[in-house]
């Protein structure tokens, strides 16, 4: 089922206590955080930010975007007031924030792609020798109180997605090779390891840039993965493994998320179409952490 549409490269669907929705609309000639109403025909323009990516909406109703034009992570708020939160690690630009949210702890968990937008895309147009490109993607913690930034870690081939499971452990997925892995956050400065979880690629996958985007827990511990390229959402169970694929009417879904508590249903957001797009599903999505300085509350 269609919810929303004329929407231009929609990404990071973020359900609001309303019914309403935010999303981003990364086209070149939008570039903005929109709202859409519970009906899925109104829409709003919150701000204008270049090209954003990903959303994350903490216990004060704030915005905190991913944008990947101009490198950063910032705050946002309703009445469309912009702040500059972050812009590189230890003197080390952003290149491509994708994705975030907040962790038990109160920060916040950023995905950065490792490649220039105009170097991925010049042009509008993925490179075609884009298996050949050396990324450097990497997974950063960020203080949202003083800003300070720590990269947990890099090397990765193009990271996109990021959530947080019900186990306490961060998920982060690995878009060439279709990879989702997580980590096991400890105190004190020693990084995590990173550990293999599951592949969302399937055997007869289209040929063509494609992989793991987007993706949310639901309440059972399932984990829903977008799959840019491949028209679906992956769904994999807690030892990592493919129980279902949601076929999408669009070949692009770049996002996913869960609609209020008692819904029980999906949106995707979708590249090719335009649109947001709604499946039922069999129970609620696992309630995200906002930011709460408690560390221990999560946003229904």
């Amino acid at each position: 089922m269609i919810f929303a549409a004329g929407l231009h490269s929609p990404e990071g669907p973020v359900a609001l206590p309303d019914g309403s929705w935010l999303v981003v609309e990364s086209g070149p000639e939008r570039g903005c955080v929109t709202q859409i109403g519970a009906d899925g025909r109104t829409k709003k323009i919150i701000q204008r930010t270049g090209r954003p990516n990903g959303l994350a909406i903490d216990n004060d109703g704030t915005i905190w975007v991913a944008e990947s034009k101009f490198p950063s992570l910032l705050r946002l708020t309703m009445d469309g007031q912009m702040q500059t939160i972050a812009t590189a690690c230890d003197g080390e630009p952003f290149l491509f924030p994708n994705d975030l949210c907040f962790g038990p702890d109160g920060a916040i968990y950023l995905t950065d792609s490792g490649i220039l937008t105009d170097n991925f895309s010049p042009g509008g147009q993925i490179r075609a020798d884009y298996m050949d490109v050396d990324y450097d993607g990497r997974v950063y913690r960020v203080d949202p109180n003083n800003s300070e930034v720590i990269q947990l870690d890099g090397g990765l081939r193009f990271t996109n997605g990021i959530a947080f499971g019900p186990d306490g452990l961060l998920y982060v997925n690995e878009t060439l090779t279709g990879n989702v892995y997580r980590y096991r956050l400890g105190a004190g400065p020693v990084l995590p390891e990173r550990e293999f979880f599951g592949n969302v690629i399937r055997p007869d996958a289209p040929a063509g840039w494609k992989g793991p985007d987007g993706m949310a827990f639901d309440r059972n511990g399932l984990l829903y993965v977008a799959v840019f390229g491949q028209g679906d959402v992956t769904v994999l169970g807690s030892r990592g493994e493919v129980v279902q694929r949601i076929p999408t009417q669009g070949q692009l879904p770049t996002n996913v998320a869960f609609a209020l508590p008692g819904e029980h249903r999906i949106l995707v957001t979708e590249y090719e179409h335009g649109r947001l797009e709604t499946f039922p599903v069999d129970c609620d999505g696992l309630p995200l952490w906002d930011g709460s300085e408690s560390n221990n509350t999560r946003r229904s």
